[in-house]
């Protein structure tokens, strides 16, 4: 059975990760247009990077939930046979022990050279200029997908989603495309879909099974349900 997994801002606000994002669109009291698109890295730079170092930061305060290592343990069970896809640009899947995952995105703890294109781990503050470590401009922005650009690996995304047997989405908010088209067309395909959510999503009339309730409630009893299922053929 091949399962592809989708985790959005719902999956991490349990771990005490800010969403940023209130109900009216702001985001730490700016709109979006100043802080996650490119237009507004250029108008003002140094509001933007003020705004991901202190995400950035935020990650040191904060450590995995019981949904990121179920998704983890469900990993060891299935290997390639599973792909987590996350929204999330934070690092507790990865701290949990996710391996096949795709940041689809971007990532805090990563900057990118405008340059020279090359892409770096990063934990320190972006604000002051660094030099890359590949060229030496001081030309490193987040390696964060703003609006406006195009998301990471939705080739491999597009057809693991094809070839997917189970796709589930975890935590989102069923409003942000393309992620929020990928059950239709995993169902397209002929997927099964489940929602596990706090909450009914924008597209909850999409799935064919929908569970509300905290993920790290229900990510666990769903993993344990499934591994059980699979164990018993």
């Amino acid at each position: 059975m091949k399962v592809v997994v989708l985790t959005g801002a719902g999956i991490s606000a349990e771990s005490g990760v800010s969403t940023f994002r209130d109900a009216g669109g702001l985001w730490e009291g700016h709109s979006v247009a100043d802080v996650a698109t490119p237009e507004g890295f250029e108008r003002d730079p140094a509001l933007v990077h003020a705004f991901y170092d202190a995400r950035r930061a935020q990650l040191e305060l904060v450590t995995p939930n019981p949904a990121h290592l179920a998704l983890a343990e469900l990993e060891e069970t299935l290997g390639d046979d599973l792909l987590l896809v996350t929204q999330n640009v934070d690092d507790l899947h990865e701290r949990a022990g996710s391996r096949r995952l795709v940041h689809m995105h971007g990532q805090l703890r990563s900057a990118w050279c405008t340059s020279c294109d090359g892409r770096c781990p990063w934990t320190a503050p972006l604000a002051d200029g660094p030099p890359c470590p590949g060229c030496g401009a001081a030309s490193l922005r987040p390696d964060i997908v703003w609006f406006g650009e195009v998301p990471r690996q939705m080739d491999r995304i597009e057809a693991a989603l094809a070839a997917a047997d189970l796709f589930v989405s975890i935590g989102t908010s069923g409003a942000v495309y393309p992620a929020a088209g990928f059950v239709q067309l995993a169902r397209l395909w002929g997927a099964h879909t489940v929602e596990l959510n706090l909450e009914p999503s924008q597209g909850t009339v999409w799935f064919r099974d929908a569970r509300h309730g905290p993920a790290s409630m229900l990510v666990p009893a769903w993993v344990a349900e499934l591994t059980a299922r699979r164990l018993s053929r």
